[in-house]
This record gives C-alpha cells, structure tokens and sequence, in this order.
C-alpha cells in the first residue's frame, strides 16, 4: 500500500502535549528483535528476507495488540516517499535505502511503527510527546511480547537479545528523547551542556538522528550501550539527564529575561511577523523562526497561536512533506512558496488545534 493514507494525518504524539512539553518535543523507544536461525539482514540472501517479511506479517495479523496496522511494501516507494517517511520520524535515514524485501507497519495514530529488514530483521518503535519513556517502553513491550508469543527471537541466556550491531545486544534497546533547547543555544551555554551529557555515556544527535545536524536547535538525547542494564535503568538514566537539562534550558531562559527582556521579545515578535508575512522561505529559516516562536509562546510572550500548532509545522513544512500535500514534486522555489502560503495559512487559525 502507498503513504497516500499517511499524507493528510497529523501523528498522535503531534496532537497533545505530555510532561514538559514546553522544553520535550517527544519520547521514543526502539526495539531491536531478530528471527532465531535466520541471518541479519546484511548477511541474508533475498529468500530469508521474504522469510522475515512473511513471518511479520503472519505475526501481525494473529496479533490484537497490533490490529489495524498500514502495511508498506517499501519497494513500491518513490525517494519522495521515503524522504516524507522520515521527516514523520517513522523511519530511519538508512532504511529504505535498498528497499528490496523491505517493510513498513504503522498504527493508525502513527504512536507504534516495525522497520522489517533495516539493520536488525524488525525495529519496532514508539513515539509519544513530552517525556513519557517509562509509558512509551510499556507499550512496544507489550506489543512486542505478543508478537514473541507466536514467533521465535534470537536470545542468549547469557547476553540477552541478540542484534546486528554489538552495542544494541542485551535489551536491544534505544530510548531517545528530542528536545528544544534555544536558550542554551542563544546564550551560548549549550556547547558546554552537550559536553557534559556526552561524558556521562549518552550520544547527542540532531534533529534527523545520528549524522545530522542541530537544526532550529532541536536535539535528540539517547542511550549508546544497553548491555549490561535494564530496560528501567537505561530509561532512569536518559531521564535524570534529560531533567537536568531541562533545569539547564530554564535557567537559561530565565538569565536572558533578566538580562535583556526586551531584546528576547523583539527576536520573538519579529519571528512572528515574519512567518505571519513571508511569501518564500526555506526551510532552515523556516525552523530557526518557528524555534523562536516556540520559544515566545514558552515565555508566555506570545498567546496568539498555541505550541501544538508550532510543533505541526515544524513537520509539515519539510520539504517531502509539502510535495505529498501538494501531490507532486516541485523545485525548492515553488517549495519555498508553498512552505510560506502554508505557515501564513496556519498562523490565521490562531492556533485553533485544527489538523492541518
């Protein structure tokens, strides 16, 4: 089946706000499983891939846990589609590279997705808003656990889950939060932050993941090593540091209030007058403003439009994104144009939570 169902739905996570919400965009953990006696997908010859497909798919369809999924057949796709799928956040930049014996699963409300046959035979992710990474592991456990029911994965009593990657091997666990930090970046602390949190064994990223850069300073704060710990301390462990980084984010802000209020809200208010206005625009400017924007609403300086409406922008005005909406492929001047009719067009709602 196509993304065509995907193109008009704003994910779950997009829809409401969780536990600091104001600094937490979202929470995500992903599984990594393997079939036993089937070989990783970079080592598995084109029949053990369909092996692995099939095996999915009987899973899923025995499963009540995962009823009702979007099935996508990767190999069908066009490099729009792949790029729209990962600018949802529901793939990764590698996956879909090959796309032979390749699959995608995808809950209605886009909170649970399956990579079948990236770097490991299944990845199974959830995505939630704000920091929920306790909640966001429970249920692709579960889901998880049901599909282990009916099928075999590779384990090591010793070890734990067996994986593609050494550094996944244990709980095969990933658990990342992404997070919006324009203070720390404004005041120039934030070098000295990322510093810190990277000592204490967890890997910073950018917006897109591992190789990507902190655009419209968004970051992403997640585990490297799960062998050797739980499920619960890993999760215990993000979240202590994503708390002082938070705190980190607050005192920030509040040293630039102190320091010079009305600089900050000038920033502010000519970010909103410029995106109320604009008629072409990229989409790094396009970020960099929306952050100031988030930013103003988190200071309680603008109450005009609310933060949910902000956080769908920033995904549906990527560049794949606006291409699906307007059902074909444009050259980035036409994007630019669209991208500004579109951020005019939601700004005028004034933040009336309405799908886009």
């Amino acid at each position: 089946m196509s993304v065509a169902k995907l193109v008009g739905q704003i994910a779950g996570w997009l829809q409401k706000e969780g536990p600091l919400s104001d600094i937490v965009i979202s929470s995500r953990v992903r599984l990594a499983r393997n079939y036993d006696m089937i070989p990783f997908p970079h080592r598995a010859n084109r029949e053990q891939l369909k092996e692995v497909i099939l095996k999915t798919e009987k899973a899923i369809d025995g499963s009540k846990y995962l009823k009702n999924v979007l099935i996508i057949d990767m190999s069908e796709l066009t490099d729009m589609d792949i790029q729209f799928l990962v600018e949802k956040h529901l793939i990764s930049r590698e996956f879909g590279k090959s796309r032979a014996e390749q699959m995608l699963a995808v809950s209605d409300k886009e909170i649970i997705s399956i990579m079948v046959n990236e770097e490991d035979h299944l990845r199974l992710q959830c995505i939630q808003s704000g920091l929920q990474l306790l909640d966001s592991w429970r249920l692709i456990n579960q889901a998880t656990l049901e599909l282990e029911s009916q099928v075999e994965f590779a384990f090591s009593k010793k070890l734990g889950y067996l994986t593609s990657c050494p550094t996944n091997v244990g709980t095969g666990m990933r658990a990342s939060v992404l997070i919006h930090l324009p203070a720390l970046v404004i005041t120039k602390q934030i070098g000295k932050v990322l510093q810190a949190v990277a000592k204490l064994g967890i890997a910073i990223r950018g917006l897109y993941g591992e190789g990507t850069e902190a655009y419209g300073n968004f970051f992403q704060i997640s585990n490297q090593v799960t062998l050797g710990y739980s499920e619960e301390d890993i999760i215990n462990n993000i979240e202590c540091v994503v708390k002082q980084v938070v705190g980190y984010e607050e005192n920030a802000r509040t040293l630039m209030i102190k320091e010079d209020k009305k600089a900050i809200e000038d920033k502010i208010w000519r970010a909103y007058g410029v995106l109320s206005n604009v008629r072409i625009i990229d989409f790094q400017e396009t970020l960099n403003l929306l952050s100031l924007l988030r930013l103003g609403i988190g200071l309680k300086m603008i109450d005009k439009i609310d933060r949910i409406l902000v956080n769908k922008m920033f995904i549906i005005t990527q560049p794949a994104y606006l291409q699906k909406l307007e059902g074909k492929k444009l050259v980035p001047h036409e994007r630019d144009i669209v991208r500004a009719s579109l951020i005019r067009e939601n700004l005028e709602r004034k933040g009336t939570n309405k799908d886009v």
